[in-house]
């Protein structure tokens, strides 16, 4: 059995949660709960394109936030 995450001729989303944290998502899925397609359908070299463009910065955003306040105080 192959793992639909690693099928290179599979179409997928690239989701992202609350805390900006990106995934990598076959179309055939159901979205989860919490999640939302920040690019796609497409091909998965193109979606992990997306997702190493763009997730930059890997630290959940209540880290960032909660580092913000720490530096300003």
């Amino acid at each position: 059995m192959s793992n639909p995450f690693d099928d290179e001729n599979a179409t997928f989303y690239v989701l992202i949660n609350s805390e900006g944290e990106h995934s990598l998502w076959p179309t055939f899925a159901a979205v989860p709960g919490g999640w939302t397609v920040a690019f796609g359908a497409a091909s998965r070299s193109d979606c992990l394109q997306y997702v190493e463009s763009h997730w930059l910065d890997m630290r959940p955003n209540s880290l960032i936030a909660a580092m913000a306040r720490e530096g300003a105080a």
